[in-house]
């Protein structure tokens, strides 16, 4: 049977394309078993999985908890908010009094960059990054190019522009890597105060403005701006932004084609995207939060398979 070449997910730039299919072939199963009456398979019963967030998260952690509880594993969730890491106790004296309960599993969302990966250096546990800092959210990149896939049929030779704030966003570095690596053409599109500064040495181009990039793609996966992330400000005011910026409907009905709107959430609605434009027939953004759960359930159970051969 088929593995992982990785033992933990700590972000999409540590994986090889081979990695990205078998992900995606079995999360088609998956796929298939979420939308049976009974939603359950008892493939993970003897393993346990903590889910630590130390910052908040709505749809990564329910679509984790219910990935995981799908697979029948035990699950432990874990949120710093009301634990000991409120007294000053280390993110490894955290872990290691979870992990001295017998736990196979961390799924982690830290505020700090590399967090997932000094973890992954210091107990005994396959780790998945849920997301650390402004730097990698892999298995949002895993769900938005597996919804690309199902929505086109391949990622490959695919235009996908990522507009918005790119500079504070984990989802744009782990999506880039994951559409450089399944062989897409990438630009990002933003304000130039948020877009970094070396992002085309990832081998991208950088297009400032929309409508062209909406005119070159075939996917538009639109960003949140991240105002919690900012300390300063990035732009004059949240109105010039949504001018320059938002995408909505009459812009699209100006391109005389049809594109893909994806968007990780949360939504900013009437900010980065209008209403219109959400919920019409060019978003797949509910069918990306549906293949969420089936992708994380591929994840968790390829990670479990290598725990069982040990």
């Amino acid at each position: 049977m088929k593995q992982l070449s990785v033992p933990h997910l700590l972000g999409i730039k540590n994986l090889k394309r081979e990695d990205l299919e078998l992900i995606y072939e079995t999360a088609d199963h998956f796929k298939e078993v979420i939308n049976r009456p009974i939603k359950k398979v008892p493939s993970l019963r003897d393993i346990t999985i903590a889910n630590l967030f130390f910052e908040n998260s709505t749809r990564t952690k329910l679509s984790f908890e219910l990935a995981e509880k799908r697979l029948s594993a035990d699950v432990i969730n874990f949120s710093a908010s009301q634990s000991s890491v409120k007294k000053g106790e280390t993110l490894i004296d955290t872990v290691n009094n979870i992990l001295a309960m017998k736990v196979d599993m961390v799924v982690m969302r830290h505020p700090n960059v590399g967090a997932a990966e000094f973890l992954s250096q210091h107990v005994e546990a396959r780790i998945i990054n849920a997301g650390d800092g402004t730097h990698e959210h892999p298995t949002q990149a895993i769900l938005d190019t597996y919804s690309i896939r199902e929505k086109l049929g391949s990622v490959t030779g695919k235009n996908v522009v990522i507009i918005g704030d790119v500079l504070h966003s984990r989802v744009a570095l782990s999506n880039i890597y994951a559409l450089k690596l399944l062989g897409a053409k990438v630009k990002v599109c933003g304000p130039p105060s948020l877009i970094p500064k070396h992002i085309t040495s990832l081998g991208i181009e950088v297009e400032y403005n929309l409508e062209k990039a909406l005119q070159w793609c075939d996917v538009a996966n639109i960003l949140r701006v991240q105002h919690e992330r900012m300390d300063v400000k990035y732009f004059p005011s949240t109105r010039e932004y949504t001018q320059l910026y938002g995408v909505n409907m009459h812009l699209l009905s100006k391109l005389g084609k049809e594109i893909v709107v994806m968007h990780p959430g949360p939504i900013n609605r009437g900010v980065e995207i209008t209403s219109d434009v959400a919920d019409s027939g060019h978003s797949i953004i509910l069918n990306q939060v549906e293949n969420g759960v089936a992708t994380r359930m591929a994840v968790v159970y390829l990670l479990a398979q290598q725990i069982k051969r040990e």
